[in-house]
């Protein structure tokens, strides 16, 4: 019988510790082989939260990691070096195209969108809330460029 272990780690820096440690310590699994496959997975997410899920076969001690991806916001905030996102509708930041299409593709396995046209507009509503401009313009703006086909050539 499988045993399941889910947990938000620090990105690219788990520890033998707490919460880990004291959760795969009952598995009887090499913890800190557990922990290094953890880092090399997490390890483009360095200072971030990551979700992470651990599926240990408890009778030969083999296990498999899946990694989650940090909220959207916080890719976004990264990418762009902001400590927070803005209140009340204040711009604190503008994110290029480059930047914001990084982060869709990272996440493209769990959003909604159909295509990377829906998930860049996706991406922009989280825009609006945070407080970020996106190629200097407004996120709605920007929604509506994208529909326009404005930014085909770096979509495709």
């Amino acid at each position: 019988m499988p045993e399941i272990i889910e947990s938000l780690v620090d990105g690219g820096n788990a520890k033998p510790g707490p919460p880990l440690g004291p959760m795969l310590g009952p598995t009887g699994v090499n913890i800190k082989q557990v922990i290094d496959e953890v880092n090399k997975k997490t390890k483009d997410f360095e200072g971030m939260k990551v979700p992470v899920k651990i599926t240990i076969d408890t009778g030969t001690k083999k296990f498999e990691i899946e990694v989650g991806t940090p909220p959207t916001s916080a890719l976004l905030k990264k990418e762009i070096g902001l400590a927070k996102g803005g209140k009340d509708k204040n711009f604190v930041g503008n994110i290029s195209m480059e930047q914001i299409l990084k982060v869709v593709k990272m996440k493209k396995d769990i959003m909604l969108a159909s295509n990377l046209k829906a998930a860049l507009k996706e991406a922009a509503g989280t825009c609006v809330s945070m407080g970020l401009t996106i190629e200097n313009m407004p996120p709605k703006d920007f929604i509506k460029a994208v529909s326009d086909g404005k930014f085909d050539k770096n979509i495709n």
